[in-house]
């Protein structure tokens, strides 16, 4: 398994510079293609009006739109001139969801930003928990302060579930690149240690059989801090430069009436 067309995820009205940087490493490390892509469509304002002003309003709206995607274009080919093998840009007057969604099936990896503190337009902005949830390709979330991808350490955050052992899985080729990878599991209140270092071991005899060799950890949770902060501090330990983790199984909505 490899990583044969990389997807990057750019944004109307955020930086894009970290993830075009990390999303042409990885085309460059694994000879990949790749797929800039962004999507928007014009969001009226709450004073809207009616008529030729209203249409005039809309063409404005979709002009400014049309010019910010020629912009990006003229980034992203500049940002990955000579690191893939072939480039492709795409865009679209959509939804940026719903289009990066419908696109995503030509690529094995999407890259996208992460978090921004800044106010995010999401008619002009798909953000990784759109992605994550129903894109069905893994996805690496690049944060702003990011310009290299760091694949000398790397952490895997194993919890024994249907979601973790894909992200895993998906994660391979960048795994085997690494130099020192790690195994770690939080054990919940009421759980058991030795099991937790018994399947924490399991996932390592796996990964040695994908030629990749990985080291354990396995901590008790810490009840004054949250699971991820206590994942966070586990990698800085470790000096991971990418952290490897399962993602939700179902919507937010099931999780709040479900659990």
């Amino acid at each position: 398994m490899t990583y044969a067309t990389v997807m990057v995820s750019l944004a109307l009205d955020q930086r894009n510079e970290a993830r075009l940087a990390v999303a042409g490493q990885i085309a460059e490390r694994f000879d990949a293609g790749l797929i800039g892509i962004v999507a928007s469509v014009f969001s009226p304002p709450l004073y809207f009006t009616t008529g030729e002003q209203a249409q005039a309003l809309i063409d404005q709206g979709q002009a400014s739109i049309k010019r910010r995607m020629s912009e990006l274009e003229a980034q992203f080919r500049e940002a990955t001139k000579n690191r893939a093998k072939h480039i492709e840009w795409r865009c679209g007057i959509d939804f940026p969801a719903r289009y990066t969604l419908q696109q995503a099936r030509c690529a094995d990896i999407i890259v996208s930003g992460g978090h921004s503190d800044a106010f995010s337009d999401p008619f002009a902005l798909v953000t990784p928990k759109d992605l994550v949830m129903e894109a069905g390709r893994p996805l690496l979330v690049v944060p702003d302060s990011t310009d290299w991808l760091d694949l000398r350490s790397m952490l895997v955050a194993w919890k024994d579930t249907s979601e973790a052992r894909r992200a895993i899985v998906d994660s391979l080729p960048m795994l085997r690149k690494a130099k020192d990878v790690t195994v770690a599991e939080i054990v919940e209140a009421g759980g058991s240690q030795p099991l937790a270092v018994s399947r924490v071991r399991d996932v390592i005899t796996w990964l040695s059989r994908h030629g990749v060799s990985a080291s354990e950890l396995v901590a008790e949770q810490n009840q004054d801090r949250d699971t991820t902060v206590q994942l966070d501090a586990m990698a800085a330990d470790v000096g991971a430069g990418v952290v490897v983790a399962g993602a939700y199984g179902h919507s937010r909505f099931r999780e709040m009436i479900l659990g």
